[in-house]
């Protein structure tokens, strides 16, 4: 029976994969073979390639393009790369040996996981760029920082009641890959092979620990950093995708990193709704009035822009904090971006890896200067001024640094009344060997700085985000917070002095 399927499975694929592949730019002998497979197996992988850049134009023609319109980076392509399209073989075959999921499948070696190194046979520059980015560190950042993976344990690990206290033990893996993970990443590992019953009979595949994932500091098998399809996903590799909101959306939503649903709120949120079917997505460079109208996360912190005389407005970069002069996610406060992508360089006055001290004092040494935080502010002005004369881009970036200073001052008021806890021994606080945020009152303190500060300072960033700055876990919850914090405080340093003066004399 096996075989009969077998038969009417090569028949049905010989009669259509030529449909199905029908693309411009000639195709290597190997991702034909690929295709005359996966466009039966994988109907959705092969149509979506089809359809992508990489399928339509060879890197040879690509690298004749001139001036600000070239996409690819690198000096040179090997030379048995240059005249076909970029299909199948030609990023799942590079590199064999580097890496460890490299099999034999049909006579090619193959791995699985196609990797920013591998990218960067075309895409070099980007790749470089990426390597000194924190997302591309987001894995290591989070799971070699003791403090993270304390406050990343008691939000995903398992509860347990013991000895009148809860305690939360390490989540399993399945838990830890879709949760944190899912965005920072996994650490990707060859654990064997295992054999598949497939339509063309039994073959053998790599077992990899960590897959699926597309977290963008993903730790690859051939010891590289980061997933180039966290934004431009498999198999179109589209730019239209990445510069679209939505594929940011995926990770930046909230409440801790809310960046998605404050744009959305805000005016240029509002023109990108009502707009962007109007808009041309796929321009190198992207022109700012021609191409769109209204800023998305890419015009912002991404993408090559020119105003409409073709003149240059920013550079493209893929190491985003190239234009950030602020890093607003607070831990525990808003403060200069690390000079150095690996944040687990980072120690405090107190010897933490934190960015700063509990009293809001800045682990300098680590961060980037006045001088540059000037440079990269006048970086990203360099967009806004094409839309916004520069009184209205000047008092904006007042409003925006006082709101940090202002969320910051509020802040420390929190830290100030947990410090307060901690000290009086209400709560067991890392001072003496225990989580800062497995108590409930730590909570309360956390959800100050982790969603309701950095909300308020993400609605300032954006230039608006209706009531988010306000009532949407904004202003209202953080005086709250804080409000909280201290009647607890004060309700226990009450009730003990009442033991007190009730103990026997």
């Amino acid at each position: 029976m096996k075989k009969i399927s077998l038969i009417l499975f090569l028949i049905l694929n010989f009669l259509t994969a030529p449909a199905a592949v029908g693309v411009e730019a000639p195709i290597s002998e190997a991702t034909q073979e690929c295709l005359e497979c996966h466009a039966m197996t994988h109907p959705g992988i092969a149509e979506a390639w089809r359809t992508s850049r990489h399928s339509m134009i060879t890197p040879k023609q690509a690298m004749t393009v001139k001036g600000l319109g070239l996409k690819v980076s690198a000096k040179s392509i090997p030379e048995d790369l240059q005249n076909t399209s970029v299909g199948c073989r030609e990023c799942h075959t590079l590199r064999p040996k580097e890496h460890a999921d490299t099999f034999d499948h049909n006579g090619y070696d193959i791995h699985v996981v196609v990797s920013p190194e591998d990218c960067a046979t075309c895409h070099t520059q980007e790749m470089e760029q990426y390597s000194r980015n924190l997302m591309a560190h987001a894995y290591g950042n989070l799971v070699n920082n003791p403090v993270y993976q304390d406050l990343k344990q008691t939000i995903e690990g398992e509860p347990k009641r013991k000895n009148g206290k809860i305690v939360f033990n390490p989540a399993d893996t399945a838990t830890q890959e879709e949760s944190c993970l899912y965005c920072h990443g996994t650490k990707l590992e060859k654990t064997g092979f295992e054999t598949r019953d497939t339509a063309l009979g039994e073959m053998e595949f790599p077992k990899i620990k960590g897959w699926p994932n597309q977290g963008v500091g993903r730790i690859n098998l051939d010891g590289s950093r980061g997933a180039c399809s966290s934004c431009h996903t498999r198999h179109t590799f589209s730019i239209e995708m990445a510069r679209k909101p939505y594929t940011c959306k995926e990770c930046h939503i909230g409440p801790d990193v809310p960046a998605f649903k404050v744009y959305e709120t805000s005016k240029h949120g509002n023109i990108f709704s009502a707009m962007n079917k109007e808009w041309d997505f796929k321009p190198v460079p992207w022109t700012i009035g021609k191409d769109f109208t209204a800023p998305t996360c890419a015009a912002c912190h991404i993408s090559l822009l020119v105003n409409t005389n073709q003149e240059l407005v920013l550079e493209r970069t893929h190491q985003v904090s190239n234009r950030l002069s602020w890093r607003i996610f607070g831990l525990i406060y808003a403060h200069p971006h690390p000079k150095d992508p690996d944040t687990t360089l980072i120690r405090n006055k107190d010897g933490l890896p934190l960015p700063t001290g509990f009293n809001g004092e800045m682990a300098s040494n680590y961060l980037i200067d006045d001088n540059e935080r000037k440079a990269r502010t006048q970086i990203m002005q360099a967009g806004c001024l094409n839309c916004h004369d520069s009184s209205w881009v000047r008092d904006h970036w007042l409003r925006y640094e006082n709101t940090i200073s202002k969320s910051n001052e509020a802040i420390m008021a929190s830290t100030d009344i947990m410090l307060k806890i901690w000290k009086a021994g209400y709560a067991c606080g890392i001072d003496s060997g225990c989580s800062p945020f497995d108590e409930a009152i730590e909570k309360n303190w956390a959800n100050s700085w982790l969603f309701y500060a950095n909300t308020i300072r993400f609605t300032s960033a954006m230039a608006g985000g209706g009531d988010y700055g306000v009532f949407a876990d904004g202003r209202y919850q953080l005086s709250e917070q804080i409000q909280q914090l201290s009647d607890w405080y004060d309700l226990r340093s009450r009730m003990r002095s009442q033991e007190d003066f009730e103990k026997p004399r």
